[in-house]
């Protein structure tokens, strides 16, 4: 496993060590203690699993009052996966990251902790995630930021994404409310 830290402070690219052969591989996606020496010591509560098809656009979405810290692992296809800073007091605030993850990709797993805005678009059939949270889901707590706010102008690598109509609807970040950002603990 190789962990590779990226220009927003917190966020982690993993590289998992996979074990190949003629049958294909294996890979060990989560070891609390390997995991604690690269500095993610949370507590995950929940795994959720996500499936997408090509062209399909998921975020940006972020949990308010009780902010979740994600573990992500690409489980089959490739993503862009896109991370916007929405940490009211930190130096990149409102700045975003993105990286190819899963097949042919730059790695396997990203870790946000809370206080991020998450998405992600599929560029492959399909795409399989998983998700380790460290807070489980409450649906009245989820946000969203637009995501093709054009102050952030994240560079998504497709052009007419499918998205989910609450999705195209979320507000850019100069119009979210600052009672309505993450609470950072």
């Amino acid at each position: 496993m190789e962990s590779v830290k990226v220009g927003i402070s917190d966020i982690q690219l993993i590289k998992l060590g996979l074990f190949r052969d003629s049958r294909g591989f294996f890979a060990e996606t989560y070891q609390k203690e390997r995991y604690a020496k690269i500095g993610i010591k949370e507590d995950f509560l929940q795994d959720n699993h996500s499936r997408a098809v090509k062209n399909s656009l998921r975020g940006l979405h972020y949990t308010c009052k009780n902010p979740q810290s994600q573990l992500l692992t690409v489980i089959s296809g490739l993503i862009y996966d896109v991370v916007v800073d929405l940490r009211r007091f930190s130096p990149t605030f409102g700045k975003w990251f993105g990286a190819y993850l899963g097949e042919d990709g730059e790695a396997q797993q990203i870790y946000m902790p809370h206080g991020f805005a998450h998405g992600y678009c599929v560029l492959s059939d399909e795409a399989n995630l998983h998700y380790k949270v460290s807070h489980k889901y409450e649906p009245g707590d989820e946000r969203g930021l637009l995501w093709s706010d054009p102050d952030i102008d994240v560079a998504w690598p497709l052009e007419g994404p499918i998205i989910k109509d609450r999705d195209g609807k979320f507000p850019c970040l100069s119009q979210i409310e600052i009672k309505d950002l993450p609470k950072v603990r």
